[in-house]
Parts: C-alpha cells; sequence; structure tokens
C-alpha cells in the first residue's frame, strides 16, 4: 500500500492541553468530553470537520490533533468543557504547534 504524498495529504495542527480537575481522568473520558463539548457547541457536521483525536495523555497533559482550518473551533470547544465524569474540569490550551515533536518539546516537556 502506497502513502499518500505529502501535499495530498490533509493538514494538521496540534494542541498542547493542560487538564485542570477536581479527579483524575483517563484518555477515554477526556476523548468522550470532547467530542460532546465540540458536538453540542458547533455541531456534528462541523465537528467532523474539525476531525478531532486525543493522541496522548498523561500526567495531566496530553495532545489533540485537529484540522489545520479549524483550530480555532476546536479550542473553543475546548473552552466549553467544564465537566468530566460529572466532576468540575477545563481543558488549558498551553500552545498550538505543526507538528507533535515540536508541541512536546515546547509545551509538554518540564522545564529544567
Amino acid at each position: 500500500m502506497k502513502r499518500l504524498l505529502p501535499s495530498l495529504r490533509a493538514k494538521k495542527r496540534y494542541l498542547a492541553f493542560e487538564l485542570i480537575s477536581e479527579e483524575p481522568a483517563s484518555r477515554g473520558d477526556i476523548v468522550k468530553e470532547v467530542i460532546s463539548s465540540a458536538s453540542s457547541l458547533l455541531g456534528d457536521i462541523t465537528t467532523s470537520d474539525c476531525d478531532i483525536k486525543v493522541l496522548g495523555f498523561e500526567n495531566g497533559k496530553g495532545i489533540i490533533q485537529c484540522s489545520h482550518a479549524k483550530v480555532k473551533e476546536t479550542r473553543a470547544s475546548m473552552a466549553a468543557l467544564t465537566r468530566i465524569n460529572g466532576k468540575r474540569a477545563t481543558l488549558h490550551v498551553l500552545g498550538t504547534s505543526g507538528t507533535v515533536k515540536r508541541a512536546t518539546e515546547k509545551f509538554l516537556q518540564a522545564e529544567n
């Protein structure tokens, strides 16, 4: 199976985020709540266009992948999230990057 040329692939952006909540949450909980929040705020069609995926989550920080054209909508849906598993919570966006590597280096690695 051949891979698509870079010029034909969909462009992505990576949002580094921090979870601030009353209780710890799993990656699955975050996926469910982010999609639910996006769907109620933006509607199903726009949520689908955002192409939101939670790539990684550990130690209260993670990375969400979205379409490069829908970064504002994705950030808005993350800001609209107020509860995870019935407990108060919010996702604080640390920054946006064009690659997972750069998002991890710049926003997620502990400062020395």
